[in-house]
């Protein structure tokens, strides 16, 4: 590092640290580091987005039912990352945290109803290129403070110029009704710092249970008017003839042209 004297705005000299050429370098593959690290998850990330529009594709005309009503993604800012790996102990390289900060990379899933969240659970972890590494059942299982979801950590393949990279992706998979109560928790956990008053977490404990009671409802209430939510039973449907599908792909054809 060498160091160099030049006139500043008022005519004074200024010292200014000039970097050797080695250390320039050093930097610059720090940087190109980082990048890729954080673009890998950034694919990954993408990757599931596009299994997700798939499934709600595939459900909605294939099936005549989506599950999904909408869904969200982000990547944790650096400082988030480095602070949950100061607290868990691990060094802030680059191979440690890919070792041990598993939820870097995010997507939560709405769904409608209790069974869509298992339903696409099921849908997104039994592809062939999707390994599961953790499945947490917070919904038969709630969170003592009444926190209800799935979570799962899943691993996707990035491929890249030098081939593919296995990257985690934490998945959440709720209710309309828990996302809700889990945003509100979330508010108010964050402006009282954690340190919420007592009948405060009473309340949001009892908002959870009305939550609950509401899923329940909802979904008696909707099975009740248009019956069972599962895809048909194709199994007993006959085969087209050849004459049958000539006629079916050119009608097809002309509606959507």
């Amino acid at each position: 590092m060498s160091v160099a004297r030049r006139p500043g705005s008022l005519g004074l000299m200024t010292t200014e640290f000039v970097p050797d050429p080695e250390t320039l370098k050093q930097i610059r593959r720090m940087r190109d580091e980082v990048s890729r690290f954080t673009m890998e998850y950034r694919f990954a990330v993408d990757e599931v987005l596009t299994k997700v529009s798939i499934l709600r594709e595939e459900f909605l005309h294939l099936h005549r039912y989506n599950p999904i009503e909408h869904v969200t993604s982000r990547i944790k800012k650096p400082e988030s990352i480095v602070a949950k790996a100061t607290r868990r102990g691990c060094s802030s390289s680059l191979a440690s945290i890919r070792e041990h900060i598993t939820d870097i990379a995010g997507v939560r899933i709405t769904c409608s109803f209790i069974d869509d969240t298992y339903r696409v659970l099921e849908a997104i972890t039994r592809q062939d290129d999707v390994r599961v590494l953790s499945v947490k059942d917070y919904v038969a299982n709630p969170k003592p403070n009444g926190y209800k979801s799935l979570h799962a950590i899943i691993e996707i393949p990035v491929f890249l110029s030098t081939g593919p990279v296995a990257v985690p992706v934490e998945l959440q998979i709720r209710t309309i009704a828990m996302d809700f109560w889990a945003s509100l928790e979330h508010k108010i956990y964050y402006k009282f710092q954690g340190e919420v008053p007592s009948h405060l977490v009473k309340e949001l404990s009892a908002a959870a249970e009305i939550a609950s009671e509401l899923d329940r409802r909802m979904e008696q209430l909707h099975t009740e008017v248009h019956g069972s939510r599962e895809p048909d039973d194709e199994s007993n449907i006959p085969e087209p003839t050849g004459e049958e599908l000539v006629r079916l792909l050119v009608a097809l054809t002309q509606q959507s042209g």
